[in-house]
């Protein structure tokens, strides 16, 4: 079996377990596991990331900044667009198939042994998510890396993430999203995300609602932990748009940083990377120390954000965001704008049952002059027709598809009709990926890349 094999096998064992979204308030069972293994998350230091929107794309930035500096760096993410590697990037790449299987091989005695003792005190067996938070620190264990990047996967204090120490806890802006898991208020959320602030760490955080920023300063404060907040010790200063992205003007903890270029597109990913910078400032200097300018330089203009505004097509225009909730959506209609140059939208949609389709379609409304509903490929997948009757309802022009791929093609029909027009293709992680996926079989991007 090659390697590659190998690491397939892995993933389908997991499949096999409960799903992601299947969690328990309860981190015992994933430190049972590590303990075992010598507790491999304690042989690096962490950058904690958590929040609703925007901590996937902090977390890139972070790790690219981090990189610069000459470190060797593991970050994980969750989800991932087509293929499962991707959520343990190690030195800025996918982990290896090798490395993976062999990580799987290291834990799966021990595995047995905690799911017998599961099913001896009558409890569920490990999870997907426990057990793929386990394989990343081993995997960076075994790299080894200096620093993780750890992207919880829902919450914080009970996110089997939170069985590491992070040095650095950073907050991205907190909403409302997993009500269901995290409580129906923005105060019950933060309290959740909350739990990652560890004794004596530093904190920072982007601007918050009200009451989410009075929870993380009592938290940081029973920590005896530092915290700063954008907008008052930190700050995006400017952003301008620049060919493939944007310029940004940065008032860092310890620096101020004019003019920098981020290839990323959308005010709320300046934002990001000023939240990143001062991560970044808090990890390698106690907040004290400014980033220096070519490795600063050199971080910022190596980030990637699969699946984040990602041009995906040419001719016409295509773009591919996740954006999976009303606070993403909204970002993206503001970037739609503000970003690019077209007079007309049309928008590929397709959102998971468990989110909140009406404040999506409410927030995407605006920008959209046609919308294309089609569904995930996912048993948690809305009904296409769902979509469109809450499209319809906005007095949208609206059409019905049975999949990515005819949506996608219908969209760029339409767009093809004129050069003020251009797609979007947003509502899910898994319909972001299936998108890329496409794009590239098909080529949307020929001739761009060549």
């Amino acid at each position: 079996m090659n390697d590659r094999a190998r690491a397939d096998a892995v993933y389908a064992t997991l499949l096999e377990r409960r799903g992601e979204r299947w969690v328990q308030p309860r981190v015992e069972r994933t430190a049972r596991v590590l303990e075992l293994l010598a507790d491999p998350q304690r042989t690096y230091r962490v950058v904690h990331v958590t929040g609703t929107n925007g901590k996937t794309s902090t977390s890139r930035i972070i790790e690219s900044l981090v990189r610069a500096h000459g470190l060797r760096t593991g970050l994980f993410t969750s989800p991932h667009l087509e293929r499962f590697t991707e959520r343990i990037m190690i030195d800025g790449e996918p982990v290896s198939d090798a490395a993976i299987a062999d990580a799987w091989d290291e834990i799966s005695p021990f595995v047995d042994l905690v799911d017998a003792q599961l099913e001896a005190a009558d409890d569920a067996p490990l999870t997907f998510f426990e057990l793929l938070t386990v394989l990343a620190f081993v995997a960076c264990a075994d790299a080894p890396v200096d620093v993780l990047v750890l992207e919880v996967g829902m919450g914080g204090s009970w996110d089997s993430t939170n069985t590491a120490d992070g040095d650095v806890a950073v907050f991205a802006p907190i909403d409302i999203d997993h009500a269901d898991r995290l409580g129906e208020t923005i105060r019950e959320i933060a309290s959740v995300k909350a739990g990652i602030i560890k004794d004596g760490a530093a904190v920072v955080s982007a601007k918050q609602d009200p009451a989410a920023e009075a929870v993380l300063r009592s938290a940081a404060a029973a920590r005896e932990a530092s915290i700063a907040f954008e907008g008052g010790e930190f700050a995006l200063t400017d952003d301008r748009l620049a060919v493939g992205g944007q310029l940004i003007s940065v008032r860092g903890l310890a620096g101020t940083y004019p003019e920098e270029y981020l290839p990323l597109y959308g005010a709320h990913q300046g934002a990001n990377a000023a939240l990143a910078i001062a991560a970044v400032e808090s990890l390698i200097g106690g907040g004290r120390q400014p980033i220096a300018g070519d490795i600063l330089a050199e971080g910022l203009s190596e980030v990637l954000s699969p699946g984040r505004l990602q041009l995906v097509g040419v001719a016409p225009t295509v773009l591919v965001d996740a954006a999976h909730n009303p606070h993403g959506a909204r970002a993206l209609a503001s970037a739609l704008t503000d970003s690019f140059d077209f007079d007309e939208w049309g928008v590929v949609l397709g959102v998971l049952g468990d989110k909140d389709a009406a404040g999506i379609v409410d927030a995407l409304a605006p920008r959209a002059a046609h919308v294309f509903a089609t569904a995930p490929d996912s048993d948690r997948a809305s009904d296409a027709d769902t979509i469109a009757d809450l499209a319809e309802a906005h007095g949208l022009a609206t059409t019905v598809h049975h999949d990515v791929a005819d949506a996608a093609a219908a969209a760029r029909e339409w767009a093809a009709a004129s050069d003020r027009r251009a797609v979007v293709i947003a509502g899910s992680v898994v319909l972001a990926g299936e998108a890329i996926a496409v794009a590239s079989a098909e080529g949307w991007k020929a001739g761009l890349d060549a």
